[in-house]
């Protein structure tokens, strides 16, 4: 490790059947890292075998409560002051590395995190609209000032009041989806976790909800977060945005008037400790 570093890092992972990203997760941030922890959710794929061929690699497994739960879990296997939160499709390009090497080789820091824009590739090109770039938020800060909430699966990092924040320059790159079926598949599974969380949360259905909200969604990432100069893919993303809201109140009927103990595609271990 670089002599001139005054502080070390901790990269925290989450994983469940990532073979095909973890490596180019993990090799992005190598270089880096004083460690890395990966938690999975008892992957049945070659996930493990990839990510303990890293020498950094520190590997626990345990039952996946939500996204948010179990990113707390992965920061609190953290051993370091400062910690990257990264998702196992998620790397730090060339420019994001840069800066946390300076800043790990910095004499003073005056604040408690930094935020860090997210890049996504989708269907053949960088989406820099459509509402997804430049997504600044919260990755790297310190382990005692901050931690993961929101509404599963949309989480987020949240310092302690008080705390001081910055931005840090660099992209995380997102490869979020291999191809539109991916994200119709990712957008089947996201809004039965949404729906089932605010059923239990005290939300019931909604015809006007259900009615209305898919298509102001649609409005907001087309028209007012110009989808549109996102070429074609700006306007899929505007449709399955939309579709997506419309998934969500539509299994909230499921669950509300029909009596549906949980979607179907919510695995049985979600929500276990």
């Amino acid at each position: 490790m670089d002599g001139k570093r005054k502080r070390k890092l901790s990269v925290a992972i989450i994983t469940f059947n990532e073979e095909k990203n973890i490596w180019d997760c993990i090799r992005s941030v190598e270089s880096i890292a004083d460690e890395i922890i990966v938690l999975d959710s008892l992957s049945t794929d070659r996930t493990k075998e990839i990510a303990t061929s890293f020498s950094k690699v520190r590997f626990f497994e345990a039952p996946f409560p939500g996204h948010v739960e179990q990113k707390n879990k992965a920061i609190a296997f953290c051993q370091n002051e400062w910690i990257l939160s990264l998702d196992a499709d998620e790397r730090a390009n060339d420019v994001l590395q840069k800066s946390i090497k300076g800043f790990l080789e910095s004499e003073e820091v005056n604040c408690d995190g930094f935020k860090i824009a997210r890049l996504t590739f989708h269907l053949g090109r960088w989406i820099r609209y459509s509402g997804w770039y430049p997504q600044r938020r919260y990755r790297l800060f310190k382990k005692e000032n901050a931690s993961w909430i929101g509404e599963n699966p949309h989480d987020f990092i949240e310092l302690k009041p008080g705390s001081i924040g910055k931005q840090m320059k660099g992209d995380i790159l997102h490869y979020s989806f291999s191809d539109f079926s991916h994200q119709i598949t990712t957008i089947n599974q996201f809004s039965s976790i949404v729906a089932y969380t605010r059923y239990a949360k005290g939300e019931r259905f909604s015809l006007m909800k259900t009615i209305f909200k898919p298509f102001g969604k649609f409005l907001e990432i087309y028209l007012f977060k110009f989808g549109f100069l996102d070429g074609i893919p700006g306007l899929w993303i505007a449709f399955a945005s939309s579709f997506s809201t419309y998934l969500k109140y539509a299994k909230l009927y499921e669950l509300d008037r029909l009596k549906l103990e949980r979607p179907s595609n919510i695995r049985k271990d979600y929500g276990k400790k």
